[in-house]
């Protein structure tokens, strides 16, 4: 190969950046560039900043995005350790209980036994059940009114309505009484 031919195949940005690589300068530029040149902003750990019609942060050295979900995904997550004692939340039953009192299952075995000697244990199971069957009533009341608000009408090729679901508005209505009365039951069992 002559030296006519090397020349050819190695432009100097090539060369500048071998000569870069085995400096070990890896931020060295090879080239100059004109035009746009974007304002850069130095941000620290612990900044919040808007971008581009975003808010962003700085976490742990990684730059993050702040979203209106992060509450919602850091009260779903279960941390490693527990709050209180700092044991293992590996156990399933630790990862339940963090969920219901914050803190893992051994702790909350030790809270119900001071309140069983503080004698306050039964009014503590009769909120906790009474919570239980509230949200239970809420969400069954919510289904129900959810499957009668769906619309199952379809309209056929000839232009005519069907109603598949079968359902006419007085079976709803004795359907929405029996739920009714029903709640009405289970909130008197609550009391």
């Amino acid at each position: 190969m002559s030296e006519s031919q090397l020349k050819k195949e190695f432009d100097s940005k090539a060369v500048n950046r071998v000569r870069n690589l085995v400096k070990k300068d890896f931020t060295s530029r090879t080239t100059v560039g004109t035009g746009y040149s974007k304002k850069r902003e130095k941000h620290s750990e612990g900044d919040i900043w808007k971008e581009d019609g975003r808010t962003w942060t700085i976490r742990n050295g990684v730059k993050q995005n702040i979203t209106k979900l992060d509450s919602a995904k850091k009260s779903m997550q279960t941390p490693l350790t527990c709050p209180k004692c700092g044991g293992s939340m590996k156990h399933h039953l630790a990862k339940k209980m963090y969920k219901v009192h914050g803190f893992c299952f051994d702790c909350t075995v030790d809270m119900e036994a001071d309140l069983r000697k503080a004698g306050l244990y039964e009014k503590y199971e009769k909120t906790m059940m009474r919570g239980n069957m509230e949200a239970w009533a809420n969400g069954l009341e919510q289904w129900v009114q959810d499957t009668l608000a769906e619309s199952m009408t379809y309209v056929t090729e000839e232009g005519d309505v069907e109603d598949w679901k079968g359902n006419t508005q007085k079976q709803k209505q004795e359907l929405l009484t029996g739920m009714n009365e029903y709640l009405k039951h289970l909130k008197k069992h609550m009391e």
